[in-house]
């Protein structure tokens, strides 16, 4: 890959802002502030401070679309592949514990039932509840 020295003014102004902060990144090989990235870009194309403010939130917008990019704490910027991912593998042992055995599935579906209705203690107030209920048969109701 060139350096951003090496590409002329021609070079850059067809490129994107992402594959100039690319470079500039690449080249620096550390994490870099946006203000302090968009800088290195508008110099190298030697855009003004006006061009500057103008465009900052574009640049945000493309770098956070742009996967070759990573946004890390305190704001800086860097290149993903710089950066891997980290993975959590859980221990095995937990995994078993938290598993139950089909036993203990079967003995728990037996004791549900006997937990959660008890038939020596159910009332009997539906009696009153039906009482006055009247039950209209269809060739009876005189229509």
């Amino acid at each position: 890959m060139k350096k951003l020295k090496e590409y002329t003014k021609e070079e850059l102004e067809v490129m994107g802002y992402d594959d100039i902060a690319y470079i500039i990144l690449e080249e620096s090989k550390k994490k870099m502030k946006i203000n302090d990235l968009f800088k290195k870009v508008c110099n190298a194309l030697g855009l003004s401070e006006e061009d500057f403010v103008n465009q900052i939130a574009d640049f945000f917008e493309i770098l956070t679309t742009d996967k070759k990019f990573i946004l890390l704490e305190n704001g800086y910027w860097d290149l993903r592949t710089r950066h891997s991912e980290k993975l959590v593998i859980e221990d095995e042992e937990e995994e078993y514990e938290e598993e139950e055995t089909e036993e203990e599935t079967e003995e728990k579906d037996e004791t549900e039932d006997d937990t959660y209705y008890d038939e020596d203690d159910v009332d009997d107030d539906t009696d009153d509840d039906l009482k006055d209920l009247v039950i209209i048969d269809e060739e009876d109701d005189g229509l």
